[in-house]
């Protein structure tokens, strides 16, 4: 699994790529805590090249957002139709931030 890792506007955004299972979600996991514990103030999982998110995918993306503690922020972008269908039924969009596209969600995270 390949995951970009990109500063835009002082944002630090993950571009996990293609898929995230049982198989790579300890790679993504690996990644996204260290990008927690590295103290950016504010973290973005850009989805726009993500094809599909096991229950093993999902589990990561909330442990980054417990880890990530105010005023320090944490949100999502760009999902795919069928993505953002996991993130619905799941309940994790009614407790997460997520923004339909990068511009949105790097201009609903200001700096602190």
């Amino acid at each position: 699994m390949e995951i970009r890792e990109e500063v835009s506007e002082g944002v630090t955004v993950l571009v996990p790529i293609a898929r995230v299972d049982s198989a790579t979600a300890k790679a993504f996991e690996a990644k996204v805590v260290a990008v927690v514990n590295s103290g950016a103030p504010r973290i973005l999982i850009d989805f726009a090249e993500m094809d599909y998110i096991s229950s093993a995918g999902l589990r990561v993306v909330l442990v980054g957002a417990k880890m990530t503690r105010a005023p320090r922020k944490f949100a999502l972008c760009s999902m795919k139709p069928h993505i953002r269908e996991i993130f619905d039924v799941s309940g994790f969009a009614k407790i997460l931030q997520i923004h339909p596209d990068r511009a949105a969600a790097v201009a609903a995270m200001p700096p602190a």
